[in-house]
């Protein structure tokens, strides 16, 4: 199918990216004024997120996704519709780009070939128990590329990044909402019981922060579990942990090439976003961005994704959540499974 233009759209539409990112649906462009109060509201729902992230010591992300879940009723105003659609789509966007700056591909290699390798088979077999696991239940592969890529990379995130990948023609809010939710309820769950397990089978500091970076899913809670260990724990958890996160460029990249491939229409074949964090990771791995800027940064991704989150929370179908099922959930926790015992293997067998 190819994108409408202008001409092919009915008088008075153009051509908006509101069903996927490759804009194949038409409909009234939302202008400024129309997205204020919408988003308004997701701005006031993610700063009060902060506050309670600061405050009790819970995930920006977890804090947000509760947050827009409570005003989710508000979503029945059709005038907030114009901001939510814009958070939930443009601002993710560049939170992906600004996110390129975390990551370096100096990261990547300082691991050696043997510890790469066995990340990347450990985020694979995540992945493809994700799918098996989908294909079992009857879910489209779509969803299951989705929660796969959230346990096996980088949770909430890579959540964000791949649903916008996909579009939401593939993905639809709930899928990502139900996601997000089942990611905040795991990953705690991880946090505490990983590093049980590590003791338990008296695993090295240099075992338990490779096992701990390499199997739980959000970013801050695989790096806090490592330096409740030990600090050289927590700096291999760290380490191991941005690997991850910077091997989700490449499966940003292989999704939309496949999709390209899948679509058989002329266009871009990389989204400009999956672009722009290629771009941004490339200068950062150079040398070229100061320490300073990087922060700054990484700040200003944090926020956009957070206000993302606190946005499809609020326009997430509810009562959809509720008809979803057991499904979903079992996807999820298969995939950690399967990513558990692969990072557990690893870290027994062949870390020293």
């Amino acid at each position: 199918m190819n994108r409408p233009n202008a001409e092919q759209c009915p008088a008075g539409d153009a051509p908006v990216q509101v069903a996927d990112l490759y804009a194949d649906t038409c409909g009234p462009t939302p202008n400024w004024r129309s997205r204020t109060r919408g988003l308004t509201v997701v701005a006031l729902g993610t700063l009060a997120a902060g506050f309670f992230a600061e405050r009790y010591g819970t995930p920006l992300t977890l804090a947000a996704l509760l947050v827009g879940l409570s005003l989710n009723f508000l979503s029945s105003d059709a005038r907030l519709h114009p901001g939510l659609e814009f958070a939930s789509r443009t601002l993710l966007r560049w939170g992906i780009v600004l996110a390129g700056l975390q990551v370096t591909y100096g990261q990547i290699a300082g691991l050696g070939p043997v510890s790469l390798l066995a990340i990347v088979a450990t985020i694979g077999l995540g992945l493809l128990a994700a799918l098996a696991a989908a294909r079992l239940v009857g879910r489209p592969p779509a969803f299951g590329l989705l929660a796969g890529g959230a346990v096996a990379i980088c949770g909430a995130s890579a959540a964000l990044a791949i649903a916008a990948t996909l579009g939401e023609r593939r993905v639809r809010s709930d899928h990502l909402a139900v996601v997000l939710i089942g990611i905040a309820v795991l990953s705690p769950v991880a946090m505490v019981g990983y590093p049980m397990i590590a003791h338990g089978l008296g695993l090295s500091d240099a075992q338990t922060g490779f096992l701990l970076g390499a199997s739980i899913h959000d970013v801050a809670q695989a790096i806090g579990a490592g330096y409740s260990q030990s600090e050289h724990a927590g700096q291999i958890a760290a380490v191991v942990k941005l690997v991850r996160v910077a091997l989700l460029t490449p499966l940003l990249l292989g999704v939309a090439l496949f999709l390209r491939v899948d679509r058989h229409s002329p266009g871009p074949p990389i989204p400009w976003f999956v672009i722009g964090f290629f771009i941004l990771a490339g200068i950062n791995s150079a040398g070229l961005v100061p320490s300073t800027a990087a922060a700054l940064a990484g700040q200003a991704a944090t926020a956009l994704l957070a206000l993302a989150v606190t946005a499809v929370a609020m326009a997430a179908p509810v009562s959809r959540l509720a008809e979803m099922g057991w499904q979903p959930v079992f996807i999820l926790v298969v995939s950690t499974l399967a990513v558990l015992v692969a990072a557990l293997s690893v870290a027994y067998f062949l870390v020293g």
